[in-house]
C-alpha cells in the first residue's frame, strides 16, 4: 500500500478574503484531502469552509494537535498516512509547524518515511522581517519571552547582547493581551540605539509595520495613544 502525504496548509493571518493571501495551488489541493490535523477544530472548519469546502465540512475528519496534546498523539495520527491517506495540517494562523504543535506530526512523518509537502502561504514572522529593514541574512526566532516582568526584562537584556554580538535580528512574538507590556519593556531596557520593529495586524485592515530606534520610540510614544492590545503583533530587535 502506498503511503499518504502530509500537506502543510497555511491559513490566513487576518480576515482578508482567502484568495488574496493563498495561492491557487493551495486552494486546488485542499478539496482532495479528507483528513485534517488541526490546532483548533472550530477555526479549521471555518477556514476550510471559506476555502471552498462549504457544505462538505461534515464529511471531513478532524484531529486536534495543540499545546495540550501528548506527543504520542502525533504517532497515532501518522497511522492514517501509513494506511494511504493524505493529511492536511492546519495551524490557527500562518504556517503550520512553525511555532506550532504541528511540528510533532512532521517529525513523526520523517521517522516513518512519509513525504512532507510544505505549501506557500503567509508567515507573520517572515513578512515582518521582510518589511523591517533589519538584518535579513542573520536572524533568530526567539518566540515567547517569560510572562513575569523581571524575567522578561532579563531575557530582553540577554537577546540584545546576542543581537549586538552576532549582528543578528531577534524575532519575538507575544499573546496580544501582553503586547503593550512587552513593548514597554523593550524600550525601557534596551540601548537607545537598538532598533525595534513593531509589525502588527499583518495583512489585516489595520496593518502597521514601523521600525525606529529605542530613543525614537520613546519620543513617539509620548505623542501617540497607539495601543497594541488585542492586535496580533511581531516584535523584532537589532542591537
Amino acid at each position: 500500500m502506498n503511503k499518504g502525504k502530509i500537506y502543510l496548509i497555511p491559513s490566513p493571518l487576518s480576515e482578508r478574503p482567502i484568495c488574496e493571501v493563498l495561492p491557487q495551488r493551495v486552494l486546488d489541493i485542499i478539496p482532495a484531502i479528507s483528513h485534517f490535523v488541526v490546532e483548533e477544530i472550530r477555526t479549521a472548519r471555518r477556514f476550510l469552509s471559506a476555502a471552498g469546502l462549504k457544505g462538505k465540512i461534515d464529511t471531513l475528519n478532524f484531529y486536534e494537535l495543540n499545546e495540550h496534546s501528548k506527543p504520542e498523539q502525533a504517532e497515532e495520527y501518522i497511522t492514517l498516512a501509513m494506511e494511504g491517506n493524505d493529511i492536511g495540517v492546519i495551524s490557527e494562523a500562518g504556517l503550520p509547524a512553525v511555532a506550532d504543535p504541528g511540528a510533532l506530526l512532521v517529525a513523526a512523518a520523517h521517522r516513518n518515511g512519509i513525504k512532507v509537502v510544505p505549501l506557500v502561504g503567509p508567515s507573520s514572522l517572515m513578512m515582518a522581517l521582510m518589511a523591517s529593514g533589519l538584518n535579513g541574512q542573520c536572524f533568530a526566532f526567539t518566540g515567547y519571552l517569560p510572562a513575569k516582568p523581571e524575567q522578561r526584562k532579563e531575557k530582553i537584556k540577554l537577546i540584545e547582547r546576542v543581537s549586538a554580538s552576532l549582528k543578528q535580528t531577534q524575532i519575538i512574538i507575544e499573546t496580544p493581551y501582553r503586547n503593550n507590556q512587552l513593548f514597554n519593556d523593550l524600550i525601557s531596557v534596551c540601548n537607545p540605539r537598538t532598533r525595534i520593529c513593531v509589525a502588527s495586524d499583518i495583512t489585516g485592515d489595520r496593518e502597521c509595520i514601523v521600525t525606529k530606534s529605542v530613543a525614537q520610540w520613546k519620543s513617539f510614544v509620548k505623542d501617540s495613544s497607539q495601543t497594541l492590545d488585542k492586535v496580533p503583533a511581531v516584535f523584532l530587535l537589532l542591537a
